[in-house]
């Protein structure tokens, strides 16, 4: 099921670098923020937003996170500062304010509801943080998210790394972040890394919690798009086909634009 990306990386970087820099223009913004995780599509946004040559604020969030993740993000920031000038870093520990929070909210003995609710909340506490650096250095919001993860199976947090100003990898497929983050020279310990959201604390991979690769995903996800359903396939390819049908299906919340209530002009 594994594709291999197609894009052509030089132009498509041409492209958002250029989109980047026209975007932050017209809005008359300084530059960007971006949080970084130590993970392929963090790497790959921070490098198209430096390419700017605007402000770029690399920002680290910690909430007991995982020394590896830790240490490939700081490989990563500290090899941006040494090619772009334009790029600065902050670290915001959260981990006390995490604490905080879970002490103040109120007790549940649902272990797995409890597990789900506080990893979300991680990822909008670190959402917060990069809007208060954002409103004070005049800066966007960069979105890391990714075709498959935004458009596919709705793997992100609502109002958390979903919360963004713009997203500038949103129409790649994982294959080709990773495509793009070889020709733009990222870090190989980012590049071999398995993806993860660090949002639990532990070794968990973003496979261990979709149950299939971002490659099978991808599959399913043009398999889906080309008209297929599950009675075309058998084995593997079914079951990561019905995995993706039901995590599409299950997080259109996230997808599609929020509901509103319209009222009737007869009731104005």
């Amino acid at each position: 099921m594994a594709k291999k990306s197609t894009i052509q990386t030089e132009k498509v970087n041409t492209h958002i670098v250029e989109w980047l820099k026209n975007y932050a223009n017209n809005a008359k913004v300084n530059g960007f923020v971006i949080g970084i995780s130590g993970g392929v599509d963090s790497a790959v946004t921070s490098t198209l937003c430096a390419q700017t040559g605007l402000k770029v604020l690399c920002v680290e969030m910690p909430i007991h996170q995982a020394p590896n993740q830790v240490s490939r993000g700081r490989e990563h920031i500290d090899q941006l500062k040494k090619r772009f000038p334009n790029v600065s870093d902050v670290e915001t520990d959260l981990t006390a304010t995490f604490e905080a929070f879970k002490t103040a909210v109120p007790k549940t003995d649902n272990e797995a509801k409890v597990s789900l609710s506080l990893a979300n909340t991680r990822a909008r506490l670190r959402m917060t943080s990069l809007y208060y650096l954002a409103g004070l250095n005049g800066l966007l919001v960069a979105g890391t998210g990714n075709k498959v993860e935004d458009f596919g199976v709705g793997f992100y947090t609502k109002y958390g790394d979903g919360g963004v100003d713009l997203s500038p990898i949103a129409d790649l497929m994982k294959s080709d972040v990773y495509a793009l983050g070889a020709f733009l020279t990222i870090p190989e310990s980012i590049l071999t890394a398995a993806p993860t959201d660090g949002l639990f604390g532990d070794n968990r991979t973003d496979e261990d919690q979709l149950g299939a690769s971002y490659d099978e995903l991808e599959w399913a996800m043009l398999a889906a798009e080309s008209g297929k359903t599950p009675a075309d396939f058998t084995g593997r390819e079914k079951s990561v086909f019905e995995i993706y049908k039901r995590l599409n299906t299950s997080n259109k919340h996230k997808m599609d634009a929020i509901p509103v209530c319209i009222i009737p002009k007869t009731l104005k």
